[in-house]
């Protein structure tokens, strides 16, 4: 079966999965929302570094809302709140698109009752479903957990943490507004749920940790945050600008999901500029459950061999998750779509895509 997609946005995480369409020859891009008016009635292939597609980049969601296809790959960049583009989702919904997320939306069973009522009356409308794809949220503590726990008895507790440099993101009012790069460590408390680069989080990971939870079998009782972030030495100069010496150049996030005062369920990600406060040889993922036995997975991703370097593993390794979720959320009946669950097959593929010839 070939797959009608649209593609929404086209930054560095949404180029790639614009690419990922392209190549794969299961899936026919249908459409391409874009932000930017330097990208507005560009063709899709000249986004992408690809040939002409034929297909042409547009501003106008009328536009999108009215062209047939299967699903759309919503890739917006993340912001506060966490419900930010809940409308344009909930208007690709009722016209009648599935829809995949990149931006958590990993385990609804965690959401308000409002915003899950109106997703759910959204998709009965269109006849269509939603759900979150991504490494994490959407796979990392929600996937991967499910299948490592099938090696334990009697698990207590489990713990994903995951390290990510951040030094090469361009942007700088993402960088400084919506990260927090940069604040210094006396003025701000990372931990105050009114600090705006933590609001969104919160919220994602959250229900990130819910869902941990969820497959331990356990009703968490409260989920708390134990934030911190940690000082720039010097003057740091990144993509995005300058961090001052005592700056944040540094955060640990923390998310845990508690019962009866201890911890069960526990996300820790570190964004750093470097590896200044980072051990030797620290692992992208290190998945740890309290179990019998105990469990440690180190993973890291890394690209093919002979890539050119300018997409990262990272980036590859969301496309794949999103791409291979196409069929898990077209194929669902009208609703929303947990990630949480075991692994299903990739999308079947008829031959080998260009992304996998040029490795």
């Amino acid at each position: 079966m070939t797959y009608r997609v649209i593609q929404w946005a086209t930054g560095a995480m949404g180029k790639t999965c614009l690419r990922a369409i392209i190549d794969h020859p299961d899936l026919e891009l249908a459409g391409l929302y874009v932000y930017g008016d330097k990208k507005a009635g560009r063709d899709a292939g000249d986004i992408a570094y690809r040939d002409a597609t034929g297909v042409i980049a547009t501003r106008d969601i009328d536009d999108i809302l009215a062209t047939d296809a299967d699903i759309v790959i919503h890739a917006a960049r993340l912001q506060p709140p966490y419900d930010h583009h809940d409308g344009d989702i909930l208007r690709l919904l009722e016209s009648g698109k599935n829809v995949v997320s990149i931006n958590g939306n990993s385990f609804p069973a965690y959401w308000p009752e409002d915003r899950r009522r109106r997703f759910e009356d959204a998709c009965a409308r269109g006849g269509t479903s939603f759900g979150g794809a991504g490494l994490n949220p959407g796979f990392a503590a929600e996937r991967l957990l499910a299948t490592a726990l099938e090696m334990t008895l009697a698990p207590q507790s489990a713990t994903l943490s995951e390290i990510v440099i951040t030094s090469e993101v361009k942007s700088t009012e993402y960088v400084f507004d919506i990260l927090g790069f940069g604040s210094m460590p006396g003025d701000v408390d990372p931990n105050s749920p009114d600090w705006v680069p933590a609001q969104t989080l919160n919220a994602m990971f959250s229900e990130t940790v819910a869902a941990m939870a969820d497959r331990l079998g356990v009703a968490p009782d409260a989920i708390v945050t134990d934030h911190g972030m940690r000082p720039a030495r010097a003057d740091m100069e990144i993509a995005a600008g300058t961090i001052p010496k005592g700056g944040a150049c540094h955060f640990d996030w923390r998310w845990k999901a508690l019962k009866d005062g201890a911890p069960i369920a526990t996300v820790h990600i570190i964004w750093a500029m470097d590896k200044s406060y980072i051990a030797e040889d620290e692992p992208l993922w290190r998945l740890s459950i309290d179990g019998t036995p105990r469990i440690d997975l180190a993973i890291e991703l890394a690209p093919p061999e002979r890539r050119d370097g300018r997409t990262s593993a990272e980036q590859l390794g969301v496309a794949a998750t999103v791409i291979n979720a196409i069929p898990r959320i077209v194929d669902a009946p009208p609703g929303l779509v947990a990630a949480t669950g075991a692994p299903v097959a990739p999308l079947a593929r008829k031959e080998r895509t260009r992304m996998e010839e040029e490795a």
